[in-house]
């Protein structure tokens, strides 16, 4: 995990928009939690400094 988040970093992503959990499927109230806190992270960091994400260009 810490390779992938230094690999994100050094292409510019950020490592830190990377994260892993680990839970059961008893656990629905910690995946809203974990998953309000990653839209709240991503939202925070901004939009994806490489690009857009679209791969063909409209003409």
């Amino acid at each position: 995990m810490n390779y992938a988040k230094k690999l994100l970093d050094e292409i510019g992503l950020g490592g830190e928009r990377l994260e892993m959990y680990f839970l059961s499927s008893a656990e629905g109230a910690r995946f809203a939690e974990i998953a309000t806190e990653m839209t709240e992270r991503i939202r925070a960091l901004g939009p994806n400094p490489l690009g857009d994400g679209s791969s063909a260009e409209t003409t």
